[in-house]
């Protein structure tokens, strides 16, 4: 299968120089991350749907597997420790994961859930739970660094599988409040879906046609979009938006849903692009081209 980035991000230090995060893209449109205790010769990787590429690259990059980090259970995440287990693989290995779905953890060896901290190589590694894609959801906040599976992506969020709204867009907007430089270490490139949508809803927005333009850029040449910053989710992402009064008119002009709160303008927002009508916008309507 032939994965949508040809070309992935190269490593950064985060955590004052002493984690180094690594992407490794996986499957179709998947990015694992592998974080490198730097001058340990060790590493933790985050969900995945598969061990062998993971391996591969971490022989390739003379790190030993360490940990394992899982945001939630879907199969795409959870997939490497399974992997992991029929290879026998995890005697050594810590691996931590969601207490609220603990039961569907391949190999776990630490539960943790809101206010837990996991220590990655002499670093706090926060626990937050992010629910809203799915119940038992956390995500893993480092100095520099979030690792928020299918919470917080790229221009968008995750499908709502176990929902509330609320839930969702209490995870959203906690994430949002996380310092502006924090890296959006995501699951998955889906960067040009997700800015597709944004457009249709804040075509006036300006910050959001540089984005394009240059998403667009990296993306035609193999590039990949992810991770992001926190400033750029907050000025570009329609979900972390709600309160923009250009975004709360276009999903009330689409839908029939109410949009007389925040959390409203989030509920029909989400609703609005899970009909995948953006994906009806022709490249013509968006701004990849120069700045006038």
């Amino acid at each position: 299968m032939e994965h949508v980035v040809r070309t992935p991000r190269e490593p950064f230090l985060v955590a004052g120089g002493a984690l180094r995060v690594h992407q490794v893209p996986v499957w179709k449109d998947n990015l694992v991350w592998v974080i490198e205790g730097v001058d340990t010769g060790r590493a933790a990787v985050v969900d995945g749907p598969q061990a062998g590429p993971v391996l591969d690259y971490l022989a390739a990059h003379g790190l030993v597997l360490d940990t394992v980090l899982n945001t939630h259970t879907h199969g795409d995440h959870i997939g490497i420790n399974a992997e992991l287990v029929a290879r026998d693989l995890l005697d050594g290995v810590r691996v931590v994961g969601p207490a609220l779905a603990a039961d569907a953890v391949p190999g776990i060896t630490r539960a943790v859930d809101e206010g837990d901290v996991v220590d990655l190589f002499g670093v706090a590694a926060q626990v937050w739970r992010t629910e809203g894609h799915m119940d038992g959801h956390v995500s893993y906040v480092v100095p520099g660094a979030v690792f928020c599976g299918d919470t917080l992506f790229t221009g968008g969020c995750g499908y709502l599988f176990d929902g509330p709204p609320a839930k969702m867009f209490a995870s959203l907007s906690r994430l949002a409040a996380l310092p502006g430089d924090t890296a959006v270490c995501c699951a998955h490139e889906y960067t040009e879906d997700n800015l597709r949508f944004a457009w249709t809803v804040e075509p006036g927005n300006a910050a959001l046609a540089d984005r394009i333009r240059r998403v667009w850029a990296v993306r035609s040449a193999g590039g990949c979009a992810v991770p992001s910053t926190i400033d750029e989710e907050r000025a570009t992402n329609p979900f972390l938006r709600a309160s923009v009064s250009e975004v709360a008119r276009a999903v009330a002009a689409a839908s029939s849903d109410p949009a007389d709160s925040a959390l409203a303008v989030f509920t029909a927002t989400r609703r609005l692009k899970d009909t995948g009508k953006h994906k009806e916008l022709p490249a013509s309507k968006l701004p990849i081209g120069e700045p006038d």
